[in-house]
């Protein structure tokens, strides 16, 4: 079941806690994607604070929030950017995504393999996707003070099995979320210390998070006939008019 849009909205923007889970997630991003110009990039659940740095450059950007979460206008003081969407049925065409980040969507909604063959369907050749999940062995996942405590957390080998079921192909697993899940504030203030330790040393703190980027696998096109085609054997004199007559013994010409 998808959280609700004014809870989602409360923790990121009014909360300490919140806004430094914000620039940890975020600042992954930009390292995984630090050039977006003239592509469309989507976000997908509640992704609106990790699409803002991607505005200036990109040809269209898209904040696609899911009916049963409910929506918002994005960004604030901005031309509106939000759409409200039926998570399994999205209003666009095959393959019009370039980018597309997915934040507290995958792991709430109840129709996760349909909402996965609608994500390829509109991803683009090419494009990447990346999700974002509560991680299983993390803190973050045992906490419901934030939004990493509800849905179903992941592994890094349990979400790359389901999306490799969907037609993904994983490229880049990184890991963020390393403060401890707390709105205490002599923890919040250490918070900045915790990310930075443990995105270079992530097997010693557990991460929140677990972050993987995929491409969408497309198949050969294969012609009908082809196969068969191919296994007839080339008949390079095959027209040719046959000679008449018969031949005569000892000579080498016909008559």
């Amino acid at each position: 079941m998808h959280l609700d849009v004014v809870d989602l909205h409360s923790f990121y923007y009014r909360t300490k806690l919140g806004r430094i889970a914000q620039r940890a997630l975020r600042e992954r991003i930009v390292e995984l994607w630090p050039n977006t110009k003239g592509q469309t990039l989507a976000g997908f659940g509640f992704a609106g604070p990790m699409l803002r740095p991607f505005l200036a450059d990109s040809r269209r950007v898209l904040n696609l929030m899911p009916g049963q979460q409910g929506v918002m206008p994005w960004p604030d003081g901005m031309p509106n950017h939000s759409v409200m969407i039926e998570e399994t049925q999205w209003p666009m065409g095959t393959g019009v995504i370039d980018r597309l980040i997915v934040l507290h969507g995958l792991e709430t909604c109840e129709r996760q393999a349909d909402l996965l063959d609608e994500i390829w369907r509109v991803l683009g050749p090419g494009g990447r996707a990346l999700f974002v999940v509560p991680n299983r062995s993390g803190l973050w996942a045992r906490r419901d003070q934030t939004p990493f405590g509800f849905g179903r957390p992941y592994s890094f080998s349990q979400l790359e099995s389901q999306l490799r079921k969907h037609g993904f192909v994983p490229r880049r697993q990184v890991s963020a979320l390393f403060p401890l899940p707390s709105h205490r504030a002599s923890l919040v203030r250490s918070a900045q210390v915790f990310e930075r330790f443990g995105s270079r040393l992530s097997w010693v703190l557990p991460a929140g998070a677990v972050m993987i980027e995929v491409t969408k696998q497309v198949h050969a096109p294969t012609r009908p006939g082809l196969g068969e085609a191919v296994r007839r054997p080339l008949e390079a004199l095959e027209g040719i008019a046959k000679p008449v007559g018969k031949p005569v013994r000892g000579r080498d010409t016909l008559v």
